[in-house]
């Protein structure tokens, strides 16, 4: 069964990445939300995409030259303007206090692709440990180096692989990095891609899959789960394969 995972939280309603945005994901019927995490100057893990400010916050600079007590007073509506009221920062805890009871997945991207964040691996699966999630979690990144990390310091963590590049044997450069999922860009997902995948013993979790003919498409070549910003519009069109 395909699985059902907001990216960004139902970003494409709602300001991404927010908790109003995650909890209208999982209102509409995500089996997952998808968010980003980086680290504040404080050291503080906040889920936040970009690594600048600009685009959702309308402010200069990077995420992580301001303090988590600087994070909070921003507010990241971005697009949507004053439409939903002020948006803030969430924190992984903030998050995890709020879902960790509910059945879905959560997809924590560790955003290391151009800053390495020293430490954010553990402090990272730290913090599920503490609210004991292990089962609920699926770590990825673009920097496949995260991944390795997280592996070593806890080789039962699923970790998938980033990627928006044709990778040429893609299935058996996972497996030898000893990764449980392949997360590539949609456009390079094909039912030779997903069986590539499987005869490795990975599955495959695309993204971003915004259109029904789409979802129906990867669901019949047998992906693990779509990632997309309308968690609605993937629930029904999903519903006929449950």
């Amino acid at each position: 069964m395909t699985l059902n995972f907001a990216h960004r939280g139902f970003s494409g309603q709602f300001p991404e990445n927010t908790m109003l945005a995650f909890e209208k994901a999982v209102e509409a019927g995500a089996d997952g939300i998808e968010l980003d995490v980086q680290f504040s100057k404080d050291g503080e893990l906040v889920i936040m995409h970009d690594e600048t400010l600009n685009r959702t916050a309308g402010v200069d600079g990077f995420v992580k030259d301001y303090t988590l007590e600087q994070l909070k007073a921003m507010d990241v509506s971005g697009k949507w303007g004053d439409r939903y009221g002020s948006m803030e920062i969430p924190t992984l805890r903030e998050y995890f206090e709020h879902f960790k009871d509910l059945p879905v997945i959560t997809n924590i991207e560790l955003k290391t692709g151009i800053f390495p964040y020293p430490g954010i691996e553990e402090r990272t699966l730290e913090m599920i440990r503490e609210y004991e999630l292990e089962n609920k979690i699926i770590i990825s990144s673009f920097n496949h180096y995260s991944c390795l990390k997280m592996k070593e310091l806890d080789e039962k963590m699923p970790c998938g692989l980033l990627e928006e590049s044709w990778i040429v044997g893609a299935g058996k450069y996972g497996r030898k990095l000893g990764m449980d999922f392949l997360h590539p860009a949609y456009p390079m997902v094909t039912e030779s891609y997903v069986q590539d995948a499987a005869d490795h013993g990975l599955k495959v979790n695309t993204w971003t899959v915004n259109d029904w003919d789409s979802v129906e498409y990867f669901t019949k070549i047998g992906v693990n789960a779509i990632i997309g910003n309308f968690p609605d519009l993937a629930e029904k069109a999903l519903n006929p394969y449950r």
